[in-house]
């Protein structure tokens, strides 16, 4: 089954002839170069996808783009608020390597265990949440320079130190 990375979602439409605004978490400025499609989720768990025409960067988190068969702000209008994903081929090409969202995958390690790979990053303005999946349960770790002990990009692994008892909460 192909992974998907929920990148960031369609936040308005620009123009009057179908373009959209996607706002991303890829972490630098993104054209959309070498991707066939942007998956848009149109009910939880069901992604449809778009084929992108042309992409143009705004800034750091926005980019616009047009996709095949939305020719009219209102079709344009239809896709705002939904989440917006890539399979993650296309996803790895795109994300900057300083980005929080790259470490989804990475492995998150205690000095003790290997808690297993990192799901999906959420990220709030004094921390970064990493959810991963914990004996079966969802469980979210804080990233912060007080629990990051290191990142070893080479090996894909997150190093942290978290305070007693975080665990314990998800077990």
């Amino acid at each position: 089954m192909k992974e998907y990375i929920h990148i960031g979602k369609i936040v308005a439409s620009f123009g009057l002839k179908g373009e959209v605004i996607l706002k991303h978490a890829l972490g630098k400025k993104t054209v959309l170069k070498g991707v066939e499609a942007l998956f848009i989720e149109e009910q939880k768990g069901q992604y449809l996808p778009y084929f992108v025409e042309t992409s143009r960067a705004r800034d750091q988190e926005e980019t616009y783009v047009k996709l095949e068969g939305v020719d009219t702000k209102e079709a344009a209008n239809r896709l705002s608020s939904r989440r917006a994903w890539l399979p993650e081929e296309d996803f790895r090409k795109l994300a900057g390597k300083s980005s929080p969202i790259s470490l989804i995958g990475y492995q998150l390690v205690t000095e003790e265990e290997d808690l297993g790979p990192i799901l999906e990053v959420i990220e709030q303005p004094h921390q970064v949440l990493l959810r991963i999946d914990l004996a079966g349960k969802e469980a979210y770790i804080p990233l912060h320079e007080e629990t990051l002990e290191k990142i070893d990009h080479k090996n894909g692994k997150i190093h942290v130190v978290l305070p007693d008892g975080l665990l314990d909460i998800y077990r």
